[in-house]
């Protein structure tokens, strides 16, 4: 009996509970802790398990039950947890890492906020938090850092107070973090900045006062000491990665700059006045003004080329022009960077920072310094700084005052009586002078060099332009320098405004913009495009175009120069067309973001001149004629694009097809306007096995695969559209009536492996609609691209290329800006005579045996092709009383000459859109019984073959003229193939016979 009261008492108490949800199975995990407190090799996957299931049953009573926590903290369980951390035993990391996984996961899930509160009460999370872990252990520190950035995510007014003590000045949770601000694994650095962002955000003034006065001033220090170290290494790999073979390295130093970069612009925008202050002051004068800004006139001073430094890298960074002036690599241990690397990473500065105090301060000592502070050391140059704001400040409020009000309006007579000559004088002064004197600007200047290449220029480019839109800048600072400037003339009225620019910059600008215009240049796109970018900004004030007369003079130069050089590469080749289309929508995708292209390494590196280094094309030289032939295009873009800005034109000739002009899938087209309509039934054949009965329409620039509307006679539905310039048409070897067409889809991004918008078999009733098919494909895929072609000639302004804009851009097709009203449809025909090859021809019905006449109304139509007989010709010009007479008869000439002789007919050579050779007619005569139409359609009376009339002869006869004239001449055969289209014109035909 008392060995029975035993197993029942074993198994009520330490019997595994069969909920693992419940108050009774973390009972029971209690007892498991109770009984195995020192960790052992034996034991711990046993309290591995036992620490999982208790956050489990945590989060669980969390949402669920509220006894769950209160036997928690009844029980003091967090003090198991330090036991187990605490000792030294085997096994014992492997059981930490298991114990940090669940804090962390415990404090990341926990919703309820008296919950939170629990856990924290007892001052065992911060035990924890400075509990000397074993770091070595990967997965203890990731484990612990993950721990600590979950707590930051709880921090709040009310919840700081479990971390900051602030009797004892200890903050536990943020001290310990930022030791690991420069650790090695990128993943801890993240969370650290995390966490320090998420103490920093909480609306505590002791806590930040505790920040502000005991870490503050070693945390930021050490951050500029880390990022110039950074920067040190990152100047190494310039130097010695010429050959672009460790782009990877290369890439990580750039992407570690800006995350710093990112980092202190997040702490600068929570706007906290004390850690602001100190983190500016820090920034200052250890880190942008004596390595970034210091290493701009560090040419200055004696240098040499480090050993060891790769000699193609060196001849490229201590190149510019011969002067003094010239870019130098310096030596890393003394404590310079080359003057490009310095310029890419002050473009970074600028474009990421924009905390005013610091970004106006290191505009004004880049663009103002005087070469008389320069080596007096950063706290010289930051006073006198300091002193200039202060004398700026008190100078704007005198001019703000009455007192000084009488002297300002002297000045403003002064301007009014001076000469048109002096004011010109006037505003160039202050712009030809920019330099003289201020070191910095002056290197910012002759990088701008570009007689050999533009590796520097690019980056001086990106730093101006960074300056010039970098919001934290006043317009006192980089006025007349970066920005137009205005000034009132008259004090009477404020339309009397005179506008100036920096000429000096203008001019360095548009001598890039030059020499990149050239064949034989060494510019690359991007920095053409940066400069571009400048000079609008430069030359535009409130919407008006201030560019003096000599430098519009340099603009249009350097447009036609980029139109000259286009024309080289213009050719016949599909492949111009192609690529004309394809940069143009690359280009009109989005324009040039200057803060992406300085996040991209490549561009640290030499400009390289092959597609091998994966950099884009933008950001290197061409290589071969047809990258030359695409940057002659983008050239061409631009220029033009600049030119239209500058005279406040918009852009009407571009792109080549206005897509809205065209035929969209899904839209109702009109089928019934006109009697000459022609619809060519074709089942198409998918390669998935679907097949569809579709009507196959050609327009000026568009295939159009049509389903009859099934809700409106004579109306039809577009289900597949595409571009006649973007189709492959063959035959089938071995059915005659089956055509391969693949239809590309447009060009309309950066890829030029296009996924086909079609590729199926055309089965068509007969050989002859096949041939048919086929011959206006091809006619109609040619003339699109010719048009096209013609339009890109009278762009690029070539001789004889005169005229009005093609269709093509015109958008002049079958299916556009037609009214919906019946009446004026009837007074708009479908297909013209004059559009592309491949249009409908006039609906004819035939049977075996007997020979159709050509239309009356078709002949009227096509007198004036050329290829018709010049006595035709003149016959059709004659008075224009002749076609009133014309137009009384025609109906009556359609009705009775159906039952004459075809004497009478003029013989005219068939249209080349209709050529089909005799012998495929000859051929095919056992094929036309199968042209009978598979739906219902009156058809049209015959005329009779008579003796006196061979029908061979005469086709014979022409066909003997045709070759002596060298055409082929060619008949084609088609009829009526829509029901929904059919009675509408039979009704027609009856109204015409009644009126006869």
């Amino acid at each position: 009996m008392k060995m029975f009261r035993s197993r029942s008492w074993f198994g009520g108490g330490w019997g595994r509970p069969k909920n693992p949800h419940s108050l009774e199975h973390l009972k029971y995990l209690y007892n498991v802790l109770s009984r195995n407190q020192t960790v052992s090799e034996h034991n711990r996957e046993l309290l591995v398990e036992t620490l999982r299931s208790i956050a489990e049953i945590l989060i669980w009573g969390d949402q669920n039950d509220s006894s769950v926590f209160d036997f928690f903290l009844e029980k003091n369980m967090l003090s198991f947890f330090l036991r187990i951390m605490r000792q030294r035993s085997g096994g014992s990391n492997y059981v930490c890492v298991q114990l940090l996984q669940t804090l962390n996961i415990l404090f990341e899930n926990i919703r309820n906020e008296t919950s939170l509160y629990y856990l924290l009460s007892n001052n065992h999370v911060n035990s924890i938090i400075v509990h000397k872990f074993d770091f070595s252990n990967e997965e203890v520190m990731a484990y612990y850092i993950s721990f600590l950035k979950t707590l930051s995510l709880k921090l709040n007014a009310h919840t700081i107070h479990f971390f900051y003590n602030e009797h004892t000045n200890d903050f536990p949770l943020y001290t310990e973090a930022i030791k690991f601000f420069n650790h090695p694994e990128t993943m801890v650095r993240i969370a650290v900045r995390t966490l320090t962002l998420n103490v920093y955000k909480v609306d505590d003034s002791s806590m930040l006062a505790f920040i502000r006065d005991r870490t503050a001033a070693p945390y930021f220090s050490n951050i500029a000491w880390f990022i110039g170290k950074h920067i040190q290494e990152l100047d190494m790999c310039v130097r010695n990665e010429a050959d672009h073979h460790s782009q990877n390295r290369l890439a990580d130093l750039v992407a570690e700059h800006l995350d710093h970069l990112h980092y202190i612009n997040d702490i600068l925008c929570l706007n906290i006045t004390d850690l602001n202050h100190v983190l500016t002051d820090h920034l200052l004068h250890k880190l942008l003004i004596p390595l970034y800004i210091y290493s701009l006139a560090s040419h200055r001073r004696k240098s040499s080329l480090p050993e060891g430094v790769n000699q193609a890298v060196a001849k490229i960074l201590t190149k510019t022009s011969s002067g003094p002036d010239s870019p130098r690599v310096q030596d890393p241990l003394s404590g310079r960077v080359s003057c490009v690397v310095a310029l890419f990473l002050l473009s970074q500065v600028f474009l990421i920072l924009s905390h005013s105090p610091l970004v106006q301060s290191l505009a004004w000592i880049i663009l103002k310094t005087d070469s008389t502070v320069l080596d007096k050391g950063v706290n010289t140059l930051l006073e006198h700084y300091e002193t200039e704001k202060k004398l700026l400040e008190d100078s704007l409020s005198d001019e703000a005052s009455a007192v000084n009000s009488s002297s300002k309006e002297a000045l403003l007579e002064d301007l009014i009586n001076i000469t048109d000559e002096e004011k010109e004088k006037l505003a160039k002064n202050p712009s030809e002078n920019v330099a003289m004197h201020k070191p910095f600007l002056e290197t910012v200047y002759s990088a701008l060099d570009c007689s050999e290449n533009d590796y520097g220029a690019l980056f001086a480019l990106c730093l101006l332009y960074a300056m010039a839109n970098n919001k934290g800048i006043t317009s006192d600072v980089i006025e007349q320098v970066l920005k137009p400037k205005k000034s009132f003339m008259s004090k009477s009225s404020s339309k009397d405004i005179k506008y100036s620019y920096n000429v000096y910059l203008v001019e360095k600008l548009l001598l890039i913009i030059s020499l990149a215009c050239q064949p034989t240049c060494r510019i690359r796109l991007v920095t053409l495009e940066i400069s571009l970018k400048l000079l609008l900004q430069l030359v535009i004030c409130d919407g008006k175009n201030i560019l003096l007369e000599p430098h519009r003079a340099v603009i249009e130069t350097a447009k036609s120069q980029s139109m000259a050089l286009l024309r080289n590469f213009y050719k016949s080749e599909e492949i111009f067309l192609d690529m004309f289309e394809h940069e143009y929508c690359d280009m009109s995708k989005s324009s040039l973001n200057v803060e992406w292209l300085c996040m991209d390494s490549a561009i640290l590196l030499p400009p390289a001149g092959t597609p091998l280094t994966g950099i884009d094309f933008i950001k290197r030289l061409p290589c071969g004629e047809s990258e030359k032939a695409r940057r002659a295009i983008r050239l061409f873009f631009l220029m033009r694009n600049t030119v239209l800005t500058l005279s406040g034109e918009i852009e009407t000739q571009l792109p080549l097809t206005n897509p809205q002009s065209c035929v969209q899938i899904e839209q109702a087209l009109d089928l019934s306007i006109s009697h000459n309509s022609d619809l060519i039934a074709c089942t198409v054949l998918y390669k998935d096995g679907m097949k569809m009965r579709r009507f196959l329409v050609i327009d000026v620039l568009q295939l159009i695969l049509v389903e009859p509307d099934n809700k409106r006679l004579g109306w039809g539905v577009a289900k597949l559209v595409g571009f006649l310039q973007d189709i492959e048409v063959t035959g089938d070897k071995d059915d005659s009536r089956c055509l391969h067409i693949t239809i590309h889809r447009p060009i309309s991004g950066a890829t030029t492996n296009r996924v086909p918008l079609l590729s199926a078999k055309f089965l068509f009733d007969d050989n002859i609609r096949c041939m048919a098919a086929k011959q206006r494909l091809t006619k109609g895929r040619m003339k699109a691209r010719q048009k096209k072609m013609q339009h890109i000639a009278r762009l690029l302004e070539i001789p004889g290329q005169s005229g009005p804009p093609s269709p093509a851009f015109t958008g002049q097709g079958l299916y556009t800006c037609r009214a919906t009203g019946r009446n004026l449809r009837e007074n708009r025909q479908l297909f013209t005579a004059g559009r592309a090859p491949g249009f409908a021809a006039p609906k004819r019905e035939s049977s075996p045996g007997v020979l159709h006449r050509a239309d009356e109304s078709r002949r009227h139509r096509d007198g004036d092709s050329p290829h018709r007989l010049s006595n035709l010709r003149k016959e059709l010009s004659a008075s224009p009383s002749n076609n009133n007479v014309k137009k009384e008869t025609r109906s009556r000439e359609a009705s009775s000459s159906r039952t004459k002789s075809r004497e009478g007919s003029p013989k005219m050579p068939r249209p080349r859109s209709e050529e089909i050779p005799l012998e495929l007619i000859k051929k095919a005569s056992h094929s036309i019984i199968d042209m009978a139409p598979k739906i219902n359609i009156l058809p049209r009376p015959q005329s009779v073959k008579t003796e006196s009339e061979p029908c061979t002869s005469g086709l014979i006869n022409d066909n003997a003229q045709s070759k002596e004239s060298g055409v082929l001449k060619e008949a084609t055969i088609i009829s009526e193939e829509t029901s929904f289209i059919g009675d509408r014109q039979s009704d027609k035909r009856g109204e015409e016979r009644e009126a006869v």
